[in-house]
């Protein structure tokens, strides 16, 4: 055998030995654990989202070393719904849950979850705070023990959330929705996004010596209402300083079946006192100044809680084995479209943060001693300039988190469901993102559509628009976002076999982005949708549907030169 040919190999094995020992390759080999954080009731209304009044560091520092999608949306903007939805990756025509009041696994199928994947692929799946939502809609254990390795944690002083301990100016109790408070003063002498700030660290220091992967899951309970954070984060936003939404009107053209009457709002004892009007109010102005103080001041409360789990990723140890993604629930309007609250199609209510950080992918592993996420106090009053990460502007919606988590952890790929899945248990109705997160986008995607969809009882405004109970379900607004427009069709619904009447046209919407990037000018009436609509009663699924109605829209904008 020729001699250079056997030292030139066996210089090539030294090398990559070599290479071996020193990690230049564990991309693709280890194991990385899952730290997944959830706020609740989060719109976009952070620094790397480019918002100029509240103040995030941790998530910008976050963003800063992560891929952040700027156009993500959730399937539908209610906690129960979209957290089921996200965490088995179906739609909510598929878990057939659109209010709180059942269990996807006895109503419509056994899905596999998002950390009952990880669990089954030896992850130790731990769960704090609000991941699923508590009750009937997660089988009132949060899914255990299917999705976790342990019972859930929950903070001992949630219980108080809704109870009179908001102190008034002359020192009555109450049960408001602005409850700025003083921390030592409540019940346990504590707040429950600062006790599961607490367990998720005592998880992780618990897991840094551990031989198994793990997936951890902690759902923050803010900016969800009540406003009840500690009183200090006010100060970050002086009320002179707030101005209201730039839209605060209720826009002329609307359909009444689209709009959300704020009723969970209207049901705390401040905003009782002020006898508003059904449904439209409005809020007092001074009101509403107060409101959008309060939500700025609990996204700076959360972003604290997330700046104390990432300094404990790096102290442990753990921040170059962690991929960690930075998500929401929903949006949540401040006063747009004179609405609050979630609830509705538009995208201050379905847009959310979508923020994946993969070590040595989105950002280069730290150096030894290096600090990745290292504590920030925004009380010091210096606004942190951070790099704005891997932007992606496409579309993705929520659906997509579970095999894009799945890819980049080198679990096997989730197959894509077919258009009924209900006795399938494991597939997806998202997209995989991963190459998005390990490569630059290179250009927009405008093939790329999110899907959202909102229950109503009925045409008109009543007190269950906002949260119909299934039985009362009769219309269902199913709603496309792509980058150059939202369309809406309310149609009607049967809720007893859950499934829609795409030819049974209530109402329209169809904003058209580029001049109306507040979704306030709905120009329906204006196009020709008479011809497809016989189309799509006999299409497979609503997203399908919709899909046609879509393209055939496109072009016809297109042909007008509006896109």
């Amino acid at each position: 055998m020729n001699i250079m040919f056997v030292n030139t190999w066996m210089w090539l094995f030294l090398l990559i030995l070599h290479a071996l020992e020193a990690g230049v390759f564990a991309v693709d080999s280890k194991q990385f654990n899952i730290l997944y954080l959830i706020a609740d009731d989060l719109r976009p209304t952070l620094g790397c989202y480019s918002d100029p009044v509240v103040k995030s560091p941790h998530i910008d520092q976050l963003a800063s070393v992560s891929t952040v999608f700027h156009n993500a949306y959730a399937q539908q903007a209610v906690c129960g719904p979209s957290r089921v939805s996200f965490l088995t990756s179906r739609r909510p025509d598929t878990t057939k849950l659109y209010d709180f009041n059942s269990y996807w696994r006895v109503h419509a199928g056994n899905y596999t979850t998002l950390p009952q994947y990880f669990k089954s692929n030896g992850y130790t799946t731990l769960s704090v705070g609000k991941v699923f939502h508590p009750g009937i809609a997660s089988n009132h254990s949060d899914d255990y023990p299917y999705s976790w390795s342990v019972p859930p944690y929950h903070p001992p002083s949630f219980k108080y959330e809704k109870r009179k301990v908001c102190k008034d100016k002359d020192g009555t109790l109450h049960s408001n929705l602005l409850c700025a408070v003083d921390v030592s003063e409540m019940p346990l002498g504590t707040l429950p996004d600062i006790e599961n700030t607490a367990e998720a660290i005592r998880l992780l220091e618990s897991m840094k010596d551990s031989h198994n992967p793990f997936f951890l899951a902690v759902g923050f309970y803010k900016p969800h209402i009540p406003f009840r954070i500690p009183r200090e984060y006010l100060k970050l936003y002086p009320i002179e300083s707030m101005t209201l939404a730039p839209d605060p009107d209720v826009p002329k053209k609307l359909p009444d079946v689209a709009y959300n009457p704020w009723t969970d709002i209207r049901k705390r004892e401040d905003v009782q006192a002020l006898n508003l009007s059904f449904p439209y109010g409005p809020i007092p102005k001074d009101f509403q100044l107060q409101i959008r103080q309060h939500y700025f001041a609990s996204v700076s409360y959360v972003d604290a809680q997330v700046g104390k789990i990432l300094q404990a990723l790096d102290d442990f140890g753990l921040a170059k084995d962690t991929i960690v993604v930075f998500s929401s629930d929903h949006g949540w309007s401040l006063g747009e479209h004179g609405e609050w609250a979630k609830y509705s199609n538009f995208d201050v209510a379905t847009r959310v943060p979508l923020i994946v950080y993969k070590p040595g992918v989105t950002s280069p592993f730290p150096r030894p001693g290096e600090k990745t996420f290292p504590f920030i106090d925004v009380f010091q009053g210096t606004r942190e300039q951070f790099g704005k990460g891997r932007g992606v502007e496409s579309v993705v919606e929520l659906v997509d988190v579970f095999p894009t988590l799945s890819n980049l952890a080198g679990l096997r790929p989730l197959r894509r469901c077919p258009s009924s899945s209900f006795k399938i248990e494991l597939c997806t109705e998202g997209s995989n993102l991963a190459n998005l997160i390990r490569n630059q986008e290179r250009e927009l995607n405008r093939e790329a559509y999110s899907y959202s969809q909102y229950p109503r009882p009925s045409d008109s405004i009543q007190e269950n628009s906002d949260l119909p109970d299934l039985a009362d379900i009769r219309i269902m607004g199913y709603s496309i976002r792509s980058n150059d427009y939202r369309y809406t069709l309310w149609v009607g619904f049967d809720p007893i076999r859950c499934q829609p009447n795409m030819t049974d046209i209530h109402a329209g919407e169809m904003y058209l982005l580029a001049e109306d990037p507040g979704e306030d000018n709905n120009v329906f009436d204006e196009f020709d949708h008479a011809s497809v609509l016989h189309k799509l009663g006999v299409l497979p699924s609503w997203t399908e549907s919709l899909k046609h109605h879509v393209i055939y829209l496109s072009s016809g904008l297109k042909s007008k030169g509006i896109l």
